[in-house]
């Protein structure tokens, strides 16, 4: 059977903000009653967004966390949404926030099986012990990212900073498990 082309989704983007200045939660929390915080138990104040739909932590120092953005550009996007919305309630916020992308968790279906035994002697960097873990771990160099294997032929990848290394790690592995004759396509 003809191999398929791997179905990549993204499913949350991970970026860091800062706006290089202190900033008052409390002062947040009043104005933003829908906001979360709870200095005793965590440090940083959690402002969600429903479009699109992240969270975004705030700490005192003005650096901030957004997850759960579906691409880079929503992430960003939510950083300054967040931002905006800060300076609409008169909290003032001097610089814009600058946003760089940490990490992008993506779910690959390659449409086809894996032998995960003979893909663990045969891959590079790979570690696979089914007792501890159904998946075979594999670490790619380049781009530098970290592949989770199932024998489904799912895959979770994660550590990418731009998505165009999402699909240059995926291309890669599905090439690689290809030419060694790693993957098993139903008919």
């Amino acid at each position: 059977m003809a191999q398929t082309k791997p179905i990549v989704s993204i499913v949350n983007v991970v970026s860091s903000a800062s706006i290089d200045q202190k900033i008052d939660l409390i002062e947040i929390s009043k104005k933003f009653p829908e906001t979360e915080y709870n200095p005793e138990q965590f440090p940083g104040l959690v402002f969600r967004l429903t479009n699109p739909k992240t969270a975004t932590l705030i700490f005192r120092t003005g650096k901030m966390v957004c997850t759960g953005a579906k691409s880079e550009e929503l992430s960003i996007k939510s950083v300054n949404i967040v931002v905006q919305k800060l300076r609409k309630s008169k909290i003032k916020i001097k610089k814009d926030a600058v946003v760089s992308i940490q990490n992008i968790v993506s779910s690959i279906n390659l449409g086809g099986k894996v032998n995960l035994e003979q893909a663990a002697r045969t891959l590079p960097r790979s570690m696979y012990e089914p007792e501890q873990f159904p998946g075979l771990i594999h670490r790619m160099l380049d781009p530098k990212t970290v592949i989770l294997i199932f024998a489904s032929g799912k895959l979770v990848c994660t550590g990418a900073k731009k998505e165009t290394e999402v699909y240059r790690s995926v291309h890669n592995l599905h090439s690689l498990l290809e030419e060694k004759n790693l993957m098993v396509y139903d008919q």
